[in-house]
């Protein structure tokens, strides 16, 4: 006989995986912790196997759980998608998205799996950096939003972690040179002050070879070997490299790519933010294995 899932039961533990924690999943969800905690344990129970990994200070998934999750999260969007069409009527209307330039590659299969699932939402891409898109939310400009903050204070939703790195070509060692040859994306990049500071700090001085909003017209100049950048480790183009630590270069800070949405909340945006939630990966992102042995 077909045994049917139980996607309350489903749909907690997704809280749960999301949070990493069961006090924020009962808040997310309006619930008790001791709610939260039986029904994961009944969707255990159900499954035949644990879930989650519990530790004193957070929680982890556990291997079946990390399988589990990715069907959940389908299972879940089928079901909503299948209630809107025939309950609620489908999606529709304006959607206002915004990333900054080196998050465009990774936001562009949400996009278009959204509107496949979607097909009578008009979408829009502004495409700025991360101060301006918290402006634009904050001003109701934008109904969702990546945006890059320090990892120390982060805002809305942390969808991962991962370091700044020093980015260069594979063929040259133009970081040598003094002043040394930047190439940035934009005057107002979230990045740049703190890049600068850090040379600052140093006593590096450095000089700009290339400033535009442009994310491969930067990869151009550090390609050929006229500049190094700076840039998250998940965005680093293959033909590019992680520049080692024992270059002499100053260590840059670890940020949070972040999931905004404004005070007054769309519909559409919900579901665009958890098709987002669902494509993008999740865990903490780590240096490069080159730049660590090098």
């Amino acid at each position: 006989m077909p045994r049917n899932l139980d996607l309350s039961l489903i749909r907690t533990f997704v809280a749960v995986a999301d949070h990493r924690s069961m006090t924020a999943a009962a808040n997310a969800l309006y619930m008790t912790q001791g709610a939260v905690s039986q029904q994961v344990k009944r969707l255990e129970e159900t499954l035949g196997c644990p879930l989650l990994v519990r530790k004193p200070k957070q929680l982890e998934l556990s291997q079946p759980g990390e399988l589990f999750l990715a069907k959940a999260r389908q299972l879940l969007r089928l079901n909503d998608e299948i209630w809107a069409d025939t309950v609620e009527g489908p999606i529709r209307g304006q959607l206002r998205v915004g990333a900054p330039p080196d998050l465009i590659t990774s936001l562009a299969p949400a996009m278009k799996a959204f509107t496949d699932a979607h097909p009578r939402v008009e979408l829009s891409l502004t495409c700025e950096p991360s101060p301006v898109l918290h402006e634009a939310i904050d001003a109701g400009q934008l109904d969702v939003a990546l945006i890059e903050y320090l990892a120390h204070s982060p805002q809305g939703r942390v969808i991962r972690t991962e370091p700044l790195v020093w980015v260069g070509s594979r063929q040259s060692e133009v970081w040598k040179t003094r002043p040394l040859p930047l190439s940035l994306v934009d005057e107002r990049c979230v990045f740049r002050p703190l890049v600068l500071g850090a040379l600052a700090r140093e006593g590096i001085v450095w000089r700009t070879v290339f400033e535009n909003g442009s994310f491969e017209a930067t990869a151009s100049t550090v390609r050929v070997g006229l500049a190094i950048t700076a840039w998250l480790t998940s965005t680093v183009p293959e033909d590019l490299q992680v520049l080692p630590d024992n270059l002499g270069l100053p260590e840059l800070p670890e940020f949070a790519i972040c999931l905004r949405l404004p005070s007054t909340v769309q519909p559409v945006a919900e579901a665009f933010a958890q098709c987002l939630l669902e494509t993008l990966p999740r865990e903490n992102i780590l240096r490069h294995p080159e730049a660590a042995s090098a």
